[in-house]
């Protein structure tokens, strides 16, 4: 009789890799041996290894919930080209597709099920699992995106509220919750409503440190997007907006710049959305422009961008949405863009939702922080990682350690600005406020007669554009704050009295003067923003990986499938450059399996052949 393969060996023969990463083999011999286990990795780290690997070693089929219809059949196309036998049921799912997975199941020929939680909680799935688990065909629970059954999270799903029931209904079956990233707060929720207070806790490392972060103020979005889209021609990327019109505006508008975008909310058909987000998966060089509706677990390893043209809700999705570039691990960016404005209309979006008064307070604390972190001197990466609990040293690779900020007293400019406020009677926005600072005559200034305050005229030593950065960080300080109310009326709290008495100093920023406008570092410190990927290939090499590239494409369209499903581009340059001569050397390359092998090695051998 055979052994029983080890984790190891299924990671090795099927997967194709010759090692686990960071705490991968920790997790997988948990639940493989019975365990429940919650586990906290990023985007990119081999979170669904740490299911996959024990579906296989353990009896019976798995079953995978995850709230990503349009996505659970990019990942059963996946597992298929590796020889791992999974399915799916959701609602695209036909009745007699249905039937014919229902029957693979009690044959014992699905080692993994994607299900939608709405399907998995109906009366007929129910039973169905019962009659599973009675014939012990039951191997584990995996609920991926474990965070959308935090109430207060940006992922919110309902339906995730009821999953604790399949342990009081199946308690031997182990469980493993999986997510990108979750605070404190959210951490404690899982723990809560999925009933894991007896799992093993497994938190990675949140830093991703081949993403560059960089944020620069709001002066011309459209300019500074073009100004940072410039090196990433031909690449694929994402730019979130936060309006429905905002996403088709901009679509359009990179579109004729000859930036292939498409837009993607929930305001369009489902089958527009659908094609738009299939060709993002398959195509090459595409930005997908969007709202917050598109991104949770994207697997696309090649997306080199994310910017931001609005300030997100938090800094949990801001980590989140920024996570889904550069999953191949080489060198990627997050940018964005905000001002004022941004703060005032995501206050209002809080202040009018029917949330109650606690939720609506912890999300004004949550958009604080990110305020914060938008304003930092320090080192972005740090202050990131910090908000997860994490320490970390400056990691040079961000704007604020590129071309850090000097700081200076700014005692002086913060009682003006919080003078102007008071004597305004706390009812004006920011642009008019620094009218009145800098002596700038306007209808608006004459209609209210504030030529005549004591504050006219008195920051003219200042530009405009740096008194912007001075309201900016007086807000992220919480010595103004935003009322919503009041259409964006910048109003004093009581943090400010110390400063307008002159009893408490002031430090701020200076904008870094080697920062242009536009938004792109400029610095002779800067390392290059992306490595060629392929440049360590001699002439031929770069020849071959081109041509597999080609290979690659035309084998995805035949199977409509995405490209990097087959090989993704590690193991396309890994053949390029050791050029394999038989089969057991292509076995020997990572992402290379055994089904693989067998499906594709010929192919790829006779390329290599004729190189």
């Amino acid at each position: 009789m055979s052994q029983r393969p080890t984790a190891h060996d299924i990671l090795q023969h099927t997967f194709g890799y010759p090692a686990f990463r960071g705490r991968q083999a920790e997790i997988i011999e948990q639940v493989a041996n019975g365990g429940d286990a919650l586990v906290l990795m990023p985007t990119g780290g081999g979170k669904s290894l740490c299911f996959q690997i024990p579906a296989i070693l353990r009896k019976g089929v798995a079953i995978v919930v995850s709230p990503l219809i349009a996505l659970m059949q990019n990942q059963v196309d996946a597992l298929t080209q590796l020889g791992i036998r999974a399915a799916l049921l959701n609602s695209t799912v036909a009745r007699d597709a249905v039937r014919v997975t229902e029957q693979r199941l009690f044959a014992d020929e699905l080692d993994l099920l994607y299900v939608a939680p709405e399907r998995l909680m109906t009366d007929r799935f129910l039973a169905l699992l019962d009659g599973l688990a009675e014939g012990g065909r039951l191997a584990l629970f995996a609920i991926d995106e474990a965070h959308c059954v935090s109430q207060w999270g940006h992922d919110f799903r309902p339906e995730y509220l009821q999953l604790s029931a399949i342990h009081q209904r199946h308690p031997n079956v182990p469980r493993i919750a999986l997510t990108a990233t979750a605070d404190a707060a959210t951490q404690k929720e899982m723990i809560e409503r999925l009933g894991l207070s007896g799992a093993r806790i497994f938190i990675s490392s949140f830093d991703r440190p081949n993403i560059r972060y960089t944020v620069v103020e709001k002066e011309q979005p459209r300019r500074q997007l073009l100004n940072f889209l410039a090196p990433h021609q031909g690449e694929s990327g994402i730019v979130y907006c936060l309006s429905r019109k905002k996403v088709d505006e901009t679509a359009r508008w990179l579109n004729a710049q000859g930036y292939p975008a498409l837009p993607y909310h929930a305001g369009l058909e489902t089958p527009t959305r659908s094609a738009h987000q299939r060709r993002f998966l398959r195509e090459d060089g595409l930005i997908m422009v969007a709202t917050i509706a598109f991104g949770m677990g994207i697997d696309k390893p090649d997306v080199r961008f994310v910017a931001h043209l609005d300030l997100p809700k938090s800094l949990e999705a801001y980590y989140q949405e920024t996570g889904r570039a550069g999953r191949d691990g080489e060198p990627a960016e997050a940018w964005m863009t905000y001002g004022l404005q941004d703060v005032a209309l995501q206050r209002t979006r809080i202040e009018e939702s029917t949330a109650s008064e606690e939720q609506k307070r912890l999300e004004n604390q949550k958009l604080s922080a990110l305020l914060g972190y938008a304003e930092s001197a320090r080192c972005r990466r740090v202050a990131l990682l910090n908000y997860f609990g994490e320490a970390s040293q400056p990691c040079m690779n961000c704007d604020a350690c590129l071309n850090p900020p000097r700081s200076w007293d700014g005692t002086v400019a913060a009682q003006k600005a919080l003078s102007v406020v008071f004597r305004t009677g706390q009812r004006f926005g920011v642009h008019h406020l620094i009218d009145v600072l800098t002596g700038k005559e306007s209808a608006k200034t004459r209609d209210y007669d504030h030529q005549r305050l004591s504050t006219w005229g008195i920051g003219v030593d200042i530009a405009a554009s740096d008194w912007r950065s001075i309201f900016r960080q007086l807000v992220a300080a919480g010595f103004l704050q935003v009322d919503m109310s009041a259409y964006g009326a910048l109003k004093l709290t009581a943090a400010a009295r110390p400063v307008l008495r002159g009893e408490q100093q002031v430090e701020l920023r200076r904008r870094p003067a080697a920062v242009i406008k536009a938004g792109r570092i400029a610095s002779a410190r800067e390392k290059p923003h992306r490595a060629d990927f392929i440049a360590d290939l001699d002439p031929a090499g770069e020849a071959l990986f081109w041509r597999l590239r080609q290979w690659r494409l035309e084998a995805a369209k035949e199977q409509s499938v995405p490209a990097y499903i087959i090989f993704d581009n590690k193991t396309l340059k890994a053949i390029a450059a050791r050029r394999p001569q038989t089969l057991d050397e292509l076995l020997a390359l990572p992402g290379v399996g055994e089904a693989k092998r067998e499906r594709y090695g010929k192919d790829i051998l006779t390329l290599v052949a004729v190189s």
